[in-house]
Order: C-alpha cells, then structure tokens, then sequence
C-alpha cells in the first residue's frame, strides 16, 4: 500500500464529490410530481465511437518561450479511442510537463495507518439518521424514483449524507449514458512523459493539518446543509447528463468553437456551499479559500516553468481554460499571449 494511498483512504472528505462536479447550470426546471419523472422523455444526445482526435492545445508564450495546455473533460464516450499523435509529439519535445491541479494532506504512511479507523463511517449522517429523516417528504419521494431508476438496491446508501448520495445516483446515471469517467487520458500523458524522459511536476497544493484525527472526527458529527445540493442534483439529473454528452462529443471531435461556446459555470453551487460554509470548513484552516489557494498554486508553478523551459505541456481542466475566469486569463492579464486552438 502506497503512502498516497493510505492516505487517500482517510482523507475522502477533501475530495468531496461537489469539488469535482463540473456540469452546466441550466434554468431550472418545473417541479415535477414523483411519478412523472421515470415518464419524462429527455431528449437524447448519442455518443460518439471509434478512434477521435480529441480538441487541440492552447498556446501560452512570452517571448520564445511557450506553454502547450492541453483542456481535460470527464466524462467522456465509452466506445471513443482517442487519437494522442499531436499531443504525444508536444510532450516529447517539451522539458516538463505540469500535471492536474488539486490539494492533498501528508501525513505519513505509519500515522496514516493508525488514523484509518477514524474514517470509518465518514460518510454516514451524524446521529444514525437516514434520508427518510433528513429529507423533506417530496425530496424523498423524487429520490426513491431516481434511486429505482438508476442504481437499484442499496438499503446502506439511506444512511449516507446526502451530499455522498448525490454523487453516487450522478455517477451511476453517467454510466448507463454510454460516458465514463475514467477517461485515462491524463495516465496516457503520464506514460508518454515517462517514456521520452520528460520532467513531470505537480500543481497539487500541500495542505497542512497539524490534528487530522480530530479533523475527521469534527466533520463525522457536524451537520452540512446539504439537502439543497441532493434537490439539484435530483431536479436536474437527466438534463445535466445529456449536457455531458454534447460536451464529450465535442471534447471528442476536436470541436472548439462548440468547446468554447458550452456554459461551464459550476452546476453544484449549492453543494460547495454546503462544504466551504459548513461549521466543519470554517473552523479548519486547511479548507479557507482553498480553491483560490489551489489555483495561486497552479500559478506560481506555471510561471516558473515557463520561465526555466523553452517549452512545457500543462494539464487543466477544461473548464479552468476557457472563459474570462479561466486560469488562462489569470495568465494572459499577467502579460503573457494565450493563443486558442484553430
């Protein structure tokens, strides 16, 4: 068992799944009754198959030196192979490549070990409660339909927070969309760096926690207003699939003008709201402003290869490189030129 993890096994909580969630923010939808939803008929976006190019790399430069960005999205077509020649020739003839940007705690292999009993039941809602008690009765009732629906039985998922929940019916009406989220494009880059002996950095913040036992055991009994994000998630559950769909396909085809004109303001508000303005996150140091700090991180790392190499190749999000709050315009209002994809 590797450091990182052990470690990732304690610490789910910092990777809660709101953190990750990058859909659309549609209108919202009218209310509809329980047994209305399963007769909704959604409109459908097919996936594309077979070998595909994926989008081309933004440019970044000052001078002669450069930086090849490359956008990631997930989820992305299950029967898509994706076409890596453009991308693999950029890595080789770079000097470093910067991977994704994140957060994490070191704490140890040998006290991460001793610390792993404290995670158990990290998930579960304080008290023994179920969803039935923390849910109003209409949430409930459109829930128990999606549940139905798409992920079948599961009595141990009623003891979960909500916030948990969300994120599993999410993931489980992806996979039966024909998207997955475990793409493998950023471990293809990975290998292709490792291959031609390419410098590999990480943009991963370092959080420091001087007690994360007693970090765990406060979120474990603290409440979380959180049954906002769980009504979100139910109310727009199937358009926000077929959202992903045409941003897949597009990611998929290299399509950048669609690329670029697809919303990718968060959807899940609410459930970030529920983590960063929990009493949990307020008393912890280590989650205050954590996705500035994540992204002034990213910044600092990104100058300064920019500045060491001749060339460099960077992983982003996709949603981190358009749009005017893209770190791309952070670096562009910084004086250096960001150059679209034709």
């Amino acid at each position: 068992m590797s450091k990182r993890y052990a470690c990732a096994l304690y610490l789910s909580f910092l990777t809660l799944p709101a953190l990750a969630q990058t859909t659309p923010e549609p209108e919202p939808a009218p209310t509809a009754q329980p047994a209305d939803i399963a007769a909704d008929a959604v409109p459908v976006t097919v996936v594309v198959e077979g070998r595909r190019p994926g989008p081309g790399v933004w440019k970044v430069s000052k001078g002669d030196h450069v930086m090849w960005v490359f956008g990631l999205y997930s989820p992305l077509p299950q029967k898509m192979e994706w076409d890596a020649a453009r991308v693999e020739r950029l890595v080789g003839k770079s000097q470093e490549v910067l991977m994704l940007p994140g957060a994490r705690m070191e704490v140890g292999f040998f006290r991460g070990l001793t610390l792993l009993p404290t995670a158990i039941g990290i998930d579960k809602n304080p008290d023994g409660a179920t969803l039935h008690d923390v849910l109003p009765a209409d949430v409930y009732a459109r829930w128990q339909v999606l549940k139905d629906k798409y992920i079948g039985e599961n009595d141990g998922i009623e003891r979960r927070r909500p916030i948990f929940v969300a994120d599993t019916l999410l993931s489980a009406g992806i996979a039966k969309s024909g998207l997955t989220q475990n793409t493998g494009v950023a471990a293809q880059i990975e290998k292709a760096a490792k291959r031609d002996k390419v410098k590999l950095t990480s943009t991963t913040l370092d959080m420091e926690v001087d007690d994360p036992r007693a970090l765990m055991k406060e979120f474990k009994k603290s409440q979380m207003e959180d049954v906002a994000c769980f009504t979100k998630t139910l109310e727009r559950l199937e358009g926000d699939i077929d959202a992903m769909r045409v941003r897949a396909n597009a990611w998929a085809n290299g399509n950048i003008a669609e690329i670029s004109s697809l919303d990718y303001a968060e959807r899940d508000k609410a459930c970030n709201d529920a983590i960063f303005n929990s009493q949990f996150a307020k008393q912890s140091p280590a989650l205050q402003h954590l996705p500035e700090r994540m992204r002034a991180n990213w910044m600092k790392v990104a100058e300064k290869a920019l500045a060491d190499n001749t060339s460099t190749f960077a992983l982003l999000p996709m949603k981190s490189v358009i749009g005017p709050h893209s770190y791309l315009a952070d670096l562009e209002a910084k004086g250096y030129t960001v150059e679209s994809p034709k």
